[in-house]
């Protein structure tokens, strides 16, 4: 099976603040930037760096990410992926969540309850991101060498709920840490399994 190691971007602006970001380009804040420059990838990664294929969500806060945190001997071969972009929020992107389920109320809860076919208006469901995720993972496992991703909270979800067979009702089987990383094996076809969750990526000294 074919090592795949997810990382989500650092901090935004609109983190910071709640807004839902999708496909809108929003860039690291300072802030962000200083905490991605605080990470380090795990040893065994970064000691043989030239063996990993690095592939990247074409959204500035992530190629940004990949620019602090890929290894000098790896940079060159990044690559990338525009299948590893966030997911699509339609017209709720640039809205704070709270204000969304405020105004929308019991139609956005029995909108939100659908799970994997949960979407915003004009925007694109966990079942359709992992739809095309599947082509790139299918790719990924066929060339058979180990990879590292930066890409997105969505993505990360919609391969974890695909690895854990979770149809994302009620609560997750893990809780996830974005300031980690996520470790899956890919069997034949690209299936995901999962291998280890919430790998620390903070150094000893930067940990807050």
């Amino acid at each position: 099976m074919t090592p795949l190691i997810l990382i989500r971007h650092g901090p935004t602006e609109w983190n910071a603040e709640g807004r839902i970001q999708g496909h809108t380009d929003v860039p690291l804040s300072r802030a962000g930037a200083h905490t991605v420059r605080g990470w380090s990838l795990p040893a065994e990664i970064v000691a043989a760096a030239d063996e990993w294929d690095w592939l990247v969500s074409p959204l500035a806060r992530a190629r940004q990410t990949a620019d602090l945190l890929v290894p000098p001997a790896a940079r060159a071969a990044l690559r990338c992926e525009p299948a590893l972009i966030e997911s699509h929020w339609g017209t709720w992107e640039g809205q704070h969540l709270a204000d969304v389920r405020q105004a929308g109320g019991a139609e956005v809860a029995e909108a939100e309850a659908r799970g994997l076919d949960f979407a915003a208006p004009g925007g694109e469901s966990p079942r359709q991101t992992q739809a095309r995720l599947a082509p790139l993972l299918a790719a990924v496992a066929a060339r058979g060498r180990p990879t590292v991703a930066i890409t997105h909270k969505g993505v990360i979800r919609a391969i974890f709920a695909w690895a854990a067979a979770w149809d994302m009702t009620g609560r997750a089987p893990v809780r996830l840490r974005y300031d980690c990383a996520h470790g899956f094996l890919l069997q034949a076809g690209g299936v995901p399994v999962i291998d280890r969750l919430n790998i620390p990526l903070h150094r000893p000294e930067s940990t807050p």
